[in-house]
């Protein structure tokens, strides 16, 4: 029996992307990336931001507020009461204007990994790179569609990193200092199962992925060993999340966008942040250490 899922925050996001628990805040924090706004979730309720620009992923920093990345490119955040200021630390990519990060995590040294993509999905131009706590920018692999993840091991040893347009999820050994072995396929889908999107790593070291098109979450072990599939009554659930003070909730994202509205009238919840509590927790995000 599939654990009992719950609407938390029904904010009808065009492309809810990016959860991350903040434990300093004991809030969650996501985003829409199209509909440009930032969103947090904490006891007191739901709070929300306009951003000035496409904000991709978010996650917190050592030394306070957050470092993100966007369609300009790597930004550090401060929230400042209803005020959002961004500061530049630099885009990797003025030569493909087309290009917007997405998907982005703190590995568990405290070095920021975020992808880039076409935003059209045209073409195959995204890039995959790592921003150390020195705040410099290194590209470490290239040719994706549409960049998702990544996922770190509870070690920090391994990466995973998908390209969603190609349903394929990769795994990459990471040094000690941060530079990646070879990529290898770790999993690939078919067209009925949907397309791998937003991922993360519980504390057994086992994979859950949201898939888009897919109405579903599913959970891999290390060997990529199908676990358990966890269906969710939205078409495009995005991203997933361990969060809560215990670290036992599993949240999701989700998205409206390219739903027309006899599809959404089957699905009031598209857009929404979901719930559940799967039976097993996750493990803290490090902050950003630059």
């Amino acid at each position: 029996m599939s654990p009992a899922i719950r609407l938390v925050a029904d904010v009808k996001a065009v492309l809810g992307e990016g959860p991350v628990w903040v434990g300093r805040d004991a809030s969650l924090y996501w985003v829409d990336i199209k509909g440009r706004r930032l969103f947090r979730l904490d006891d007191a309720g739901l709070s929300e931001w306009a951003t000035p620009m496409r904000v991709g992923s978010i996650a917190p920093r050592a030394a306070g507020g957050f470092v993100t990345g966007t369609e300009d490119g790597f930004q550090l955040l401060e929230i400042d009461g209803e005020r959002l200021r961004f500061s530049l630390l630099g885009n990797p990519e003025t030569d493909l204007p087309d290009n917007r990060f997405n998907d982005g995590k703190v590995d568990r040294a405290g070095r920021f990994w975020a992808g880039t993509m076409d935003d059209r999905e045209e073409t195959s131009l995204g890039s995959l790179y790592r921003l150390d706590a020195q705040r410099c920018v290194v590209k470490l692999d290239e040719g994706y569609a549409v960049t998702n993840g990544p996922a770190f091991s509870p070690t920090g040893d391994v990466i995973y990193h998908t390209d969603s347009a190609r349903r394929t999820i990769y795994r990459f050994a990471v040094a000690p200092d941060g530079s990646l072995g070879s990529r290898e396929t770790f999993l690939h889908f078919t067209g009925a199962e949907g397309y791998p999107d937003g991922m993360t790593v519980d504390a057994d070291g086992c994979l859950w992925v949201a898939f888009w098109d897919g109405w579903a979450v599913r959970r891999f072990s290390l060997a990529g060993e199908l676990l358990a599939t966890i269906e969710v009554p939205v078409q495009r659930p995005t991203s997933v999340a361990f969060g809560g003070p215990s670290l036992d909730r599993l949240y999701i994202t989700s998205a409206r966008i390219g739903l027309d509205e006899p599809a959404l009238s089957m699905q009031p919840l598209a857009g929404g942040l979901l719930m559940l509590k799967p039976g097993v927790v996750g493990i803290a995000e490090c902050p950003f250490a630059g």
